[in-house]
């Protein structure tokens, strides 16, 4: 009987002391660790073939005369979005940029009906149209930023570099996102990943 009540009169004694006991003081917050990305609309860059992003979009609309620029245009509720592609002389797609307002050449009428944002989205989940910060939360800090204007318009451009993640994956993005304004979140018009060759 005597074991027991000191085995209880233990245990006693270590839930009060447990219970004073100040709670550990909450660690700053985590710096969001770097992420790559490796497609963008569905295509990686280095990887994807014309052919692939015509089979998902259709015809473009507009193609270079040296045959290494396609161009799709879509209407959207809130204006047009575009699709951009480069691709080298064998039909590999070298850079993809999806962005809205004008168009890559500034006169490209978009032909194509809305579409689902979400087709235009990296691997990640960034899309046109998100806000600046969620770029942080997806891919860490950039490793540099800078001011940049489009049409008059303040813009930022968040540059990051993916040559730590090793030479067979795209090598940048660049996010173009408008400027805080009046309490607003700055939010992205323009995304661009390129492959290891640019």
């Amino acid at each position: 009987m005597r074991f027991w009540v000191s085995i209880s009169l233990g245990m006693l004694i270590g839930v009060a002391a447990f219970a004073q006991t100040p709670a550990p003081s909450k660690a700053p917050a985590a710096k969001p660790r770097k992420a790559n990305e490796l497609t963008l609309a569905g295509l990686r860059p280095g990887r994807d073939k014309a052919a692939k992003a015509i089979q998902l979009f259709g015809k473009p609309d507009f193609r270079s005369a040296d045959k290494q620029s396609l161009v799709w245009g879509f209407a959207g509720i809130d204006g047009a979005y575009y699709l951009n592609l480069d691709i080298d002389k064998t039909d590999v797609v070298q850079f993809i940029r999806v962005s809205q307002g004008d168009g890559p050449s500034g006169v490209i009428v978009p032909r194509h009906s809305p579409f689902a944002i979400r087709t235009w989205e990296s691997g990640r989940g960034l899309a046109v149209g998100t806000t600046g910060s969620r770029v942080v939360q997806l891919y860490g800090e950039p490793d540099s930023r800078s001011p940049s204007t489009r049409a008059g318009r303040k813009l930022e451009l968040l540059y990051y570099a993916f040559d730590w993640a090793g030479a067979d994956v795209p090598q940048v993005m660049e996010v173009l996102c408008t400027v805080e304004d009046d309490g607003k979140p700055g939010r992205v018009v323009d995304i661009t990943l390129a492959a290891p060759s640019l």
